[in-house]
């Protein structure tokens, strides 16, 4: 039996996320390294919507998204982890020509 490739559409407000993975290392203020095992407080994560249902209104694909790790159900597709986010579960989004927005930049 040929294996058929399926298309994934997202429904309603569901965003698919592909976590980015954070890479720098965390210093305190005087320099000290803290390595990833100190669970400090709750840190939040960035991904890349890699699909949006048609009930998001703010969020689209391709856009950068600031979300917490702790309120995710993940799924792997392709041997890449994904994450399945509510609109309203989103934090921020990183925009080239933002509108509005608090005047930092990544």
């Amino acid at each position: 039996m040929p294996e058929t490739k399926l298309e994934i559409q997202m429904l309603h407000d569901r965003l698919l996320v592909k976590a980015v993975p954070d890479k720098s290392e965390r210093r305190s203020s005087a320099g000290l390294v803290i390595p990833d095992t100190v669970k400090l407080a709750t840190r939040l994560a960035w991904g890349e919507v890699c699909g949006a249902g048609t009930g998001a209104r703010h969020v689209k694909t391709g856009d950068r998204v600031l979300f917490d790790p702790e309120e995710q159900g993940e799924v792997e597709l392709n041997g890449e982890r994904y994450v399945i986010l509510r609109e309203r579960d989103v934090h921020a989004i990183a925009n080239e020509a933002p509108e509005r927005g608090t005047g930092l930049y990544l």
